[in-house]
């Protein structure tokens, strides 16, 4: 009977104690080159899951680039070409796609959000339903909406763009700061000129990139030499969840990487980089494992 008293208080103190948490190299494999960039990308800063072109994702080049959002394989060849009419590429950083005015619409958000000299006093983000992909290799867009914001502490730069899924709330970080500045825009959206509401400041500097998982529940940031990992617990808030210490994921060093984003499934993550130094740019995966 003592024996079997043991047992039972034995299985009960191990179904008790909290699970160890992984070490960060259990969590995801090394990145995996996909494919060499098409050289009409040679500066991408934005990378995002398509979710009408399942295994697609969007991508864009920054400043002074054409005003073009590219559709590309997981291979990292281009299939589509889609140009915003009468915009300007002034300094797009990011990509997102969220919810928009029509209900259960995919809509891509284009980030027109950096400031490398801290002289802009307004920021933009273009919005317009997400194409499927057709015969067409190239499409104009010129219907679309232009969400305008302003800092609410002055001119700052910034690279990353989140959508969270479960509020549809817009959220984007300034990067330059010793500790980076996170704003919000709750959805829907105003019109005119939206000032954004500052959350709190994050022990970051230098974050270049961000994405959220299709279910809400993980968080990946990343500046130019690291990933950073977040898992929700319970009913946290962005806010809330970023400021938990993170787990370092392993990172593959790029040329100059300013994008990541979450595959639609979760099965792991994408990365990519400007062609920097020589160095042609790779589409990456790093897979969960």
């Amino acid at each position: 009977m003592r024996a079997v008293i043991a047992l039972l208080a034995f299985l009960l103190l191990s179904g008790c104690n909290p699970r160890k948490t992984l070490p960060a190299s259990d969590l995801f494999s090394s990145g995996k080159n996909l494919g060499p960039l098409d050289k009409r990308l040679q500066e991408a800063s934005g990378l995002v899951a398509s979710i009408n072109n399942p295994s697609y994702l969007w991508t864009l080049n920054d400043s002074g680039n054409p005003a073009e959002v590219f559709l590309i394989g997981d291979h990292a060849k281009i299939r589509l070409v889609c140009k915003l009419a009468n915009v300007n590429n002034r300094d797009w950083e990011d990509i997102a796609i969220g919810a928009g005015p029509e209900p259960g619409k995919n809509y891509v958000y284009v980030a027109d959000i950096g400031d490398n000299s801290a002289q802009y006093d307004l920021k933009f983000i273009y919005r317009f339903p997400e194409p499927s992909l057709s015969n067409a290799r190239e499409l104009v867009i010129r219907q679309f909406d232009t969400l305008t914001l302003q800092m609410p502490d002055g001119k700052r730069d910034a690279e990353t763009l989140l959508i969270d899924p479960s509020t549809h709330d817009l959220f984007i970080l300034s990067k330059r700061e010793s500790a980076v500045h996170l704003y919000c825009a709750r959805f829907p959206f105003d019109r005119g000129t939206i000032v954004l509401d500052k959350i709190s400041e994050l022990p970051f500097s230098l974050i270049v990139a961000g994405s959220i998982s299709a279910n809400g529940e993980e968080v990946l940031l990343k500046d130019y030499s690291r990933i950073y990992y977040w898992k929700k617990t319970g009913n946290e808030r962005l806010q809330d969840i970023l400021t938990r210490k993170p787990i370092e994921l392993p990172y593959d060093p790029e040329p100059q990487g300013e994008a990541i984003t979450w595959a639609r499934d979760e099965s792991g993550f994408y990365t990519v980089s400007e062609s920097s130094h020589g160095q042609q740019a790779q589409l990456k995966f790093y897979k969960r494992k």
